[in-house]
């Protein structure tokens, strides 16, 4: 069990946590929600003991271990990966680095003996016979083949170091475990793992994520951050937002009534204060007014952005037709003729192993990329907006976000163009930001803004939920559900593809592909395509997803 025990952190004048209180049982799910700023990494360190609170401590019960999962992909780069996982299970490791050293003794002595019978007695108790083969299975759940575990971590791609480090938080069964955005940078097949593994973990897990179906998969509880205070939700994320949404009805038809009642006694006050014969009464009253004052009821540091893409025109009946595509990058074949008709009422979510393939394809279909072979057209009627998945180069110039914006439109007010920002939170003096600091979802934002602005009828979406918080998400899902045109989209939120979705296309390992007009949970239950994907991935140790 872990408690924070009256914690209180101020940075500057901004003051996260005061006198927080709140206690983390063991078989139950955190997850840690809150705005952007709130301050929900900051609190999951000071959990950890990385960051010093000015008041208050955080109590563990004794022999209990923590496991973080670490933000650092360089810091295990001259270890192999398994040993990185096990080095998760500190003590652990610490035995298997002295027995392989008295063993290695040339001059192995009586007293040597002792001590590695001593260190064999404990390394038996600590699953240490298991710990290869217990790291083995979670690497292999997590899309890491078998043949890579002797590689060092320098030998791999950032996103396979961010899979070994959340496998090493998972190692060894700890007492309380800590997991800040578990999900980044894992595929949808990898994040299933993961929700089943904790969702049989008896321990306790303290999770922070923007990921609305893993949080309703794996949560039992929410801890809501606001205002600093952290309040506690028993059941999962749209449990606690229903919740949310019926506790704020609750306080508005409350300080509603109250003000109605508020504003008959200053009418009565007003009316009979000057007749005599009311005097008393009217007094009376007005000490009723000013027992009745009304509280502040402060309303969440949550802003939930406008978004709503109106096509400037209907797209016609021919959207796009691809045939053919091949593309081959530094030796390897990304695209492998690959042909797709795109239709009317398309929205498309493009799924698999190969997210390079999705971006590849996103890149040559816009014209930022030639193909080696085949042709692609689009239809004369479309007018397409494009979500890039990497965007830094379009916040380069030190300019205003404003005068950014005004670039991508024909009408040129000022009000216009801050309109659209305005729509995404960036409102006043935030609508004059330099480009060049804007952060990652601040970036987000502005290329969203643009897209609006554009009136595009056909979208092209490359992982557009990077970055954004949980309430810019649920936005953006909203806005994709009702915007009328066409839609081709990649994205590893479940949540997000099921309720977009009308059809799937998936690359699967060897170049193949699966197209079915159908829903995402539709589309995963499919017994037919799930025969064929067995069939497509026989002999290949990538994930499907």
């Amino acid at each position: 069990m872990i408690t924070a025990s009256n914690i209180s952190l101020t940075y500057g004048t901004q003051v996260l946590f005061k006198e927080v209180n709140i206690k983390f049982t063991p078989g139950n799910c955190y997850g840690v929600i809150g705005a952007n700023g709130a301050g929900k990494s900051t609190f999951l360190k000071i959990l950890a003991g990385e960051i010093e609170p000015d008041t208050g401590d955080i109590i563990i019960t004794p022999g209990e271990r923590i496991a973080v999962l670490k933000q650092d992909h360089f810091e295990y780069n001259d270890y192999t990966i398994l040993e990185t996982v096990i080095m998760g299970y500190q003590r652990l490791y610490e035995i298997m680095q002295e027995r392989d050293r008295l063993y290695a003794k040339e001059d192995f002595t009586e007293e040597d003996g002792l001590a590695a019978a001593e260190l064999e007695g404990e390394f038996a108790d600590l699953g240490g016979w298991e710990a290869e083969s217990e790291a083995g299975v979670m690497l292999s759940g997590l899309g890491l083949a078998e043949d890579l575990l002797q590689h060092k971590m320098s030998e791999i791609e950032d996103n396979l170091k961010v899979r070994v480090l959340l496998a090493q938080a998972l190692f060894g069964n700890p007492d309380i475990l800590l997991l800040d955005e578990p999900t980044n940078h894992l595929d949808l097949e990898s994040i299933h793992w993961l929700e089943n593994f904790l969702a049989d973990f008896k321990n306790t897990v303290i999770v922070v994520s923007h990921d609305r179906h893993f949080l309703n998969s794996v949560c039992t509880h929410i801890a809501d951050i606001d205002f600093g205070k952290i309040q506690l939700y028993v059941g999962n994320y749209d449990f606690w937002y229903l919740s949310s949404q019926l506790i704020a009805k609750q306080m508005k038809d409350q300080r509603r009534r109250r003000e109605d009642k508020v504003a008959e006694l200053k009418e009565f006050i007003q009316r009979f204060s000057s007749n005599l014969s009311k005097a008393r009464q009217a007094t009376s009253r007005k000490k009723l007014i000013d027992k009745l004052t009304i509280d502040d009821i402060k309303p969440s540091l949550r802003r939930f952005p406008y978004v709503a893409f109106k096509p400037e025109r209907e797209p016609g009946r021919n959207i796009l037709e691809v045939k053919g595509l091949t593309k081959t990058i530094e030796g390897e074949k990304v695209l492998d003729n690959f042909s797709l008709t795109v239709n009317n009422g398309d929205k498309i979510a493009f799924v698999g192993p190969n997210h390079y393939a999705k971006t590849v394809f996103f890149e040559i279909i816009m014209g930022h990329m030639e193909p080696d072979k085949g042709t692609f057209e689009w239809g004369v009627t479309t007018k397409r907006g494009y979500f890039p998945k990497d965007n830094t180069h379009y916040f380069t110039e030190h300019i205003s976000i404003t005068d950014w914006l005004r670039q991508y439109s024909v009408e040129k007010d000022d009000t216009f163009v801050r309109s659209f920002l305005g729509r995404m939170l960036f409102s006043g003096d935030e609508s004059l930001k330099d480009c060049t600091v804007l952060s990652g979802g601040e970036k987000v934002r502005c290329v969203l803004a643009r897209l609006m602005l554009e009136q595009g009828n056909v979208l092209i979406l490359d992982e557009p939920t990077s970055h954004l918080d949980l309430e810019a998400i649920s936005s953006l899902n909203d806005g994709l559900i009702d915007f009328s045109g066409v839609l081709l989209f990649n994205s590893h939120d479940h949540q997000f593809v099921e309720t977009i979705a009308n059809r799937i296309v998936e690359f699967a390992p060897d170049g193949n592909v699966i197209d079915r007009v159908m829903g995402f949970e539709e589309y995963l239950e499919n017994a037919t395509v799930m025969a064929l994907r067995e069939k497509l991935y026989h002999g290949h140790n990538a994930l499907m997803m």
